[in-house]
């Protein structure tokens, strides 16, 4: 769905037009509520959300930015829920991928994403945060993998900790019922138009050209950055070999929770998952 790679882009987010918004001084970090558009390093126009954490004055401290599933946005219940749930361990950066909500451009579902994840991240530490985790489901799952890939050792557009929720190990997996209907929606017109009306979700209609590295190809490469993969049981999009794949490919900078009874993505991670994420990335970051 992109004509160029999403890695041959990454190393342009240290253009100055690609540093967050103007608002937010580097010198003087502001530590109170902030929405703005984010401009990426490919031109798209990007909604974004920043929400101070406990210990607004301390500028060494967390921020989480939360990379939503495909049809979320910024706005949406479960993405506040998964927002407000973190917040109790630092500030929270939310954000809609282009082609979701407010943002601009369509969605490229994973590829050209990372390029959103690069500037919400980069105006994350705008605010004069030291830590920086993303988390990212479904979608967002994989998006984070590969975004701490391409951006590993960028001081500021790259992370510190990556959880990965409910996100696939490989491209064009079909063999649920679930993802064989979000194929139809993603590759068909019909399909398209559903997303655009009935779902919010602009769907960019090229095919991924060059395809874009997978979540399992991207994983060794984000050593030594910590890693959590957390996956459910019960999840109807992709079986418990997704989650496999990608801790056998972390080796050992990796862990692996297998939830049981767990569903997909936000709508199955409840509070008391969310506070062990939040836990586990609080001491992980450092």
């Amino acid at each position: 769905m992109s004509n160029r790679p999403a890695g041959h882009v990454a190393r342009s987010t240290r253009r100055p037009d690609n540093r967050p918004h103007p608002e937010t001084p580097r010198e003087a970090p502001r530590r109170t509520p902030a929405r703005t558009f984010l401009r990426t390093a490919d031109g798209v126009s990007v909604d974004a959300v920043y929400e101070p954490g406990p210990n607004r004055r301390d500028p060494s401290d967390l921020v989480f930015v939360v990379a939503h599933g495909f049809t979320g946005d910024a706005d949406r219940p479960h993405v506040r829920r998964i927002a407000a749930a973190f917040a109790r361990h630092g500030a929270v950066v939310t954000f809609s991928f282009r082609g979701h909500g407010a943002s601009g451009g369509r969605s490229t579902v994973g590829d050209r994403e990372v390029l959103d994840l690069a500037a919400a991240v980069a105006w994350a530490r705008g605010f004069g945060h030291a830590r920086v985790a993303t988390v990212g489901f479904s979608m967002g799952g994989s998006v984070v993998l590969r975004h701490a890939a391409l951006y590993a050792g960028d001081e500021e557009a790259g992370t510190d900790a990556v959880v990965s929720v409910s996100s696939p190990a490989r491209w064009y997996y079909r063999g649920t019922a679930p993802m064989r209907r979000l194929h139809w929606l993603v590759m068909r017109p019909t399909g398209r138009l559903v997303g655009r009306y009935g779902l919010r979700t602009r769907i960019h209609h090229r095919d991924w050209d060059p395809v874009p590295l997978s979540p399992v190809e991207a994983v060794p490469r984000i050593a030594p950055t910590p890693l959590l993969v957390v996956h459910g049981d019960r999840d109807g999009y992709f079986p418990l070999d997704h989650p496999r794949m990608l801790a056998e490919a972390a080796g050992d900078h990796g862990e692996l929770w297998l939830e049981p009874g767990m569903g997909h993505a936000e709508n199955a991670s409840d509070e008391a998952l969310l506070h062990r994420i939040g836990d586990w990335v609080v001491a992980a970051a450092g």
